[in-house]
């Protein structure tokens, strides 16, 4: 959602009348940016917080191929009510561009049927929001975060590792054919490189130093670096804002998604580092979250400040490391600020992140969503003593600052327009 915001309220204020569909529960803030707002298909509306309501099996889903399965299975499900809205909408808005993320897979129907848009179709934009997830060659599958390997050997290990992947999920592969064949058209290859190049375009929030080589990669793939994180409300500082001058700085976050349970990243943090020169600032991106933490502390170590929303564009020039779950645009964002990370996530996409990180040399990998206080304290030590890492860091930052990711999607837009 946050991706997607940023990019519709650039193109409100380039002149373009965007129109946003997406879940009730962001009406107020698609409308503060300036956008119409347009309900998504009630089939395909439910609130991601809650899972477990909407999906009742997703309680007893597993780590790992399962849940991605399990996701897959969400996100293909919506297609047919997704892509009757899309029609609608291309037949009453009269849209020239269609903009969506990686996993939304209404728009697909539209291009399958019209590949050349000869019909007139809109020009469809891809927004990859998660680390690529086409299967190639180049790397091994998404999922595991299996290390890149370079070299004829790493290709036949991918090949390997690829094969192995489309019988683990075949029958989402299945599901997912039968699918699109109800809406008359078929899938160009496995689900997971079909989300990538369906599109006209697709378009990597990233760059070449935390993405692997891809030699293979249809031309319509491209990086273009990370998004700002504009702030559509006010935000004043709080009163804690000048303490965060004067000695080392942490931030520890478990994102948006993953921060039900502060107990897998954000408490050790804030344990490894009491009593340290460190200044530790959590944020729990929840209302009541600096109340549940102080609560789960006891005695809150007079270092940490524990906060609830924070915009990361503030904070970060102000950090020396961020200790991250994993969330890919709260990485690239780091990096984006020249601020290296530690990552402790093994959920969603999250494994995928950290080996980047391992793999760009910007951080460290803790292997663990639920990693310990010692683990957490000595990984901090280590990124603080080694100035390699901020080196690294500093050095994609300057790869993020020859991108303009905003006027990338304004470009193609406006070749339509």
């Amino acid at each position: 959602m946050g991706p997607l915001l940023t990019i519709a309220a650039d193109l409100v204020d380039r002149g373009h009348d965007v129109l946003f569909c997406t879940g009730r529960r962001f009406a107020g803030q698609v409308r503060s940016a300036g956008c119409r707002f347009e309900p998504v298909a009630p089939e395909a509306d439910f609130d991601d917080r809650a899972m477990e309501v909407a999906f009742p099996a997703f309680a007893q889903v597993r780590v790992g191929p399962p849940m991605h399965a399990f996701f897959w299975r969400v996100f293909v499900d919506a297609v047919p009510a997704q892509s009757q809205q899309m029609s609608d909408i291309t037949a009453a808005f009269g849209p020239s561009a269609i903009i969506h993320d990686t996993v939304y897979l209404g728009a697909a129907p539209l291009v399958l049927a019209d590949p050349d848009r000869r019909a007139g179709r809109p020009r469809v934009i891809g927004i990859g929001v998660l680390p690529p997830v086409l299967l190639s060659d180049d790397t091994a599958p998404f999922g595991p975060g299996d290390p890149y390997l370079d070299g004829e050997e790493g290709r036949e290990r991918n090949r390997r590792l690829n094969a192995s992947a489309r019988e683990d999920y075949a029958e989402l592969q299945e599901h997912a054919e039968k699918v699109f064949r109800s809406l008359n058209v078929d899938l160009p290859d496995f689900i997971f490189t079909s989300a990538v190049v369906i599109p006209d375009d697709f378009l990597q929030l990233t760059v070449p130093g935390f993405e692997y080589p891809r030699p293979s990669a249809p031309p319509s793939f491209r990086v273009i670096g990370a998004l700002p994180r504009v702030l559509h409300e006010p935000y004043g500082e709080p009163d804690w804002w000048p303490r965060l001058t004067g000695g080392p700085v942490v931030m520890v976050t478990q994102g948006t998604l993953a921060n039900e349970d502060l107990t897998d990243l954000i408490l050790p943090t804030v344990q490894a580092l009491a009593g340290s020169g460190i200044t530790v600032v959590a944020v729990t991106s929840r209302p009541d979250g600096p109340a549940e933490l102080a609560g789960l502390l006891g005695d809150v170590p007079p270092n940490a400040i524990l906060a609830g929303y924070v915009p990361f564009e503030r904070l970060l020039p102000h950090c020396d490391v961020m200790v991250t779950n994993g969330g890919y645009g709260g990485v690239n964002t780091a990096l984006r600020h020249g601020v290296p990370v530690i990552v402790g996530g093994d959920s969603e996409d999250k494994p995928e992140v950290a080996a980047r990180v391992t793999w760009s040399g910007t951080g460290v990998d803790l292997r663990t969503g639920t990693p310990s206080a010692p683990a957490v304290g000595a990984a901090v030590r280590a990124v603080l003593d080694d100035p390699g890492y901020r080196r690294r860091a500093t050095a994609l930052s300057g790869q993020y600052a020859e991108h303009d990711p905003l006027s990338s999607v304004a470009g193609l837009v406006a070749q339509d327009g």
